[in-house]
């Protein structure tokens, strides 16, 4: 006898936890996942502690079978996107399911619902909140681990969603960059450009970091305002998520590019902290005592791979050798005075060909690839 799953709206702070811990159950026997915290995973799903709230709308759902928690989903609500793009559009993100048609079917079918009530008629993921933050189903890349807020999947996800009438929306990149002869043969060449047009690469600035946040926002909303999927962030979405990520990184990774002083692009390079999360299982205390965060600050010292999250240049600076010569200082910076062998770039859209070419010319390979579907409603 098969016993029906059960649709679950996650209401209370158990059923929060529930949703929260649900990957555990899920991925203990895969060697790749990197375990998040569970303590940051609360506040991501918190409407009392996210910026996305103050004016987004979010719900969470679990699906059940015979009381046992088999699947997940978030359905979001982001008015930014959609007034920027003139869409009408919802998304939905932080999927999970067992290998059960029936349990996707039960969890996407609530995501239309809850979208179509609110006048939606597109759906798009897997997006968690908007394309700010960790986006897209990996599709090919499974036999290396995710880097730090990227997505890791079973295959049989892609099943899951095409079977549920879901179709390509975009495929992103992600580049694997390891020391090679190709970055030391356009060294000259950037090298030369960047004299010749006056440009100039600076660290960033911690003692004056708010007004480094303001300017990064500025370019970060130009350079990329042209780009499939993008939402403006609010100034206190992206001081937060700018301000968590200083907490962890090296002043000398993030750099800020300048020409006769003045700021047109940046890029942003963090260590790779799901290597120092793996071994904690999501947990910084034990029994009251905080076990897990002494092993993860020594385990930060063992961090041998970045990822860069971001490289955005003005789009009356591009073609000059800008995007090149940030990716050369962070190579150098990251390799000869802090001990990093290897870098992963992502995302990048598949039709960017400019930033494309510019990363394959400078020895990058392409080594996952994560897509965003969509359905109409």
């Amino acid at each position: 006898m098969t016993f029906p799953v059960q649709l679950v709206p996650v209401k209370s702070r158990s059923e929060r936890e529930r949703f929260v811990q649900l990957p555990w159950s899920l991925y203990r026997d895969d060697p790749l996942w990197a375990p998040p915290l569970m303590w940051e995973r609360r506040a991501f799903v918190d409407r009392r502690r996210h910026p996305f709230y103050q004016f987004g709308d979010a719900d969470l759902f679990l699906a059940t079978d015979q009381g046992r928690d088999v699947g997940r989903i978030m359905v979001s609500d982001d008015p930014h996107y959609n007034q920027f793009h003139g869409s009408n559009a919802g998304m939905f993100g932080m999927f999970e399911s067992i290998n059960d048609p029936r349990v996707a079917e039960i969890l996407l079918s609530a995501a239309r619902r809850w979208l179509r009530d609110r006048g939606r008629k597109e759906l798009l993921g897997p997006i968690d909140y908007s394309t700010n933050y960790t986006c897209g189903l990996l599709v090919n890349g499974f036999d290396t681990p995710p880097r730090l807020m990227m997505n890791h999947n079973p295959p049989y996800y892609a099943d899951l969603f095409t079977a549920n009438g879901l179709a390509k929306a975009k495929d992103m990149y992600a580049w694997w960059f390891e020391p090679n002869a190709q970055i030391e043969q356009w060294r000259h060449r950037v090298e030369k450009l960047a004299a010749r047009g006056n440009i100039t690469l600076r660290p960033f600035r911690r003692d004056r970091w708010r007004e480094e946040i303001a300017i990064c926002k500025d370019i970060y909303h130009q350079a990329w305002r042209d780009k499939w999927g993008f939402s403006p962030m609010t100034d206190t979405e992206f001081q937060a998520m700018a301000t968590q990520m200083l907490a962890w990184a090296e002043s000398d990774m993030f750099l800020m590019a300048e020409v006769a002083g003045e700021p047109v692009g940046f890029s942003m390079t963090m260590p790779d902290l799901n290597e120092a999360l793996r071994p904690l299982n999501g947990r910084l205390f034990t029994w009251g005592l905080p076990l897990g965060y002494f092993r993860f600050r020594r385990e930060l010292r063992r961090i041998r791979n970045v990822r860069m999250m971001a490289l955005g240049v003005l789009q009356a600076y591009r073609r000059r050798g800008i995007a090149e010569l940030l990716m050369l200082r962070t190579f150098d910076t990251g390799r000869q005075q802090l001990g990093y062998t290897g870098a992963e770039l992502s995302w990048t859209l598949e039709d960017n060909d400019l930033i494309n070419r510019v990363i394959q010319s400078v020895g990058g390979r392409l080594y996952k690839t994560y897509r965003v579907y969509r359905q109409a409603l």
